[in-house]
């Protein structure tokens, strides 16, 4: 049986999702209000579009609780996985600036809840309020800093560095608060957002966790040193090989 689309199936956030928007709290008495009245939220299940290429943009979306996946499709119709976008996350602000159409889609992992600003809301809150002003101008530079380093991730052809830099950019404190210390993430889940096999994924999550960058627990990973794993590289795993059995 076909579920509603998501915007019937929207409604008013509860007490706790609105607590978990970081960008609420600073807003004057009367703009906080302006987007209250107006935010929505909906549960989307695994597979189950938030934005598709090409529909335009209506929403200012965020994850409160979930992980959703963002990508596009190269000339060959193969899908490219840009990055995850774990709770805390609000994106497509530059689609909204730019009044366009989507340019990538974004899909539900697992059930997550996604609560949403309207675009006329956006705009409104955009040009009458510092601290909304500051937030976004915040998000736009460090996802440009996320996104030349994903173009650097691109061109390493080591398993273990994919997967430790991937992890690094979903560890984001400013781009992703909700995430903290431990990010729920399976490594099937892992894996759709690296572009490797799960199996591959639990042997570079062991030499991670073996290096004490991360600890993995259950149901997800704990970070022990994010800027070990942001500048983790080849030569990383090359001596961790070394130092491995030999056999």
């Amino acid at each position: 049986m076909n579920l509603p689309a998501l915007r019937d199936r929207s409604r008013l956030p509860t007490g706790r999702e609105i607590d978990e928007i970081p960008w609420l709290a600073g807003l004057a008495p009367a703009h906080r209000a302006l987007a209250l009245s107006s935010l929505r939220s909906v549960q989307a299940d695994a597979g189950e579009f938030i934005c598709r290429i090409g529909r335009p943009a209506t929403y200012w979306f965020g994850v409160i609780d979930g992980l959703l996946k963002m990508s596009s499709d190269n000339v060959m119709g193969t899908p490219i996985t840009f990055t995850g976008v774990p709770p805390g996350a609000w994106f497509g602000e530059g689609t909204l600036l730019k009044r366009e159409s989507y340019r990538y889609n974004i899909e539900a992992l697992r059930r997550t809840v996604v609560a949403g600003v309207p675009v006329e809301v956006f705009h409104e809150l955009l040009e009458h309020s510092l601290p909304f002003n500051r937030f976004v101008l915040s998000q736009l530079n460090e996802r440009l800093g996320q996104f030349i380093a994903a173009r650097e991730i691109d061109r390493i052809n080591d398993p273990d560095s994919r997967v430790a830099r991937n992890l690094s950019a979903l560890f984001h404190p400013v781009l992703y608060p909700g995430v903290g210390e431990v990010l729920r993430i399976t490594q099937q889940e892992l894996g759709y957002l690296v572009g490797l096999s799960r199996q591959r994924v639990n042997e570079a999550l062991r030499v991670l966790q073996a290096r004490r960058l991360i600890r993995i627990e259950y149901g997800g990973l704990r970070v022990l040193d994010l800027a070990g794993l942001r500048a983790y590289g080849p030569l990383d795993s090359a001596r961790a090989a070394e130092k491995g059995p030999k056999g």
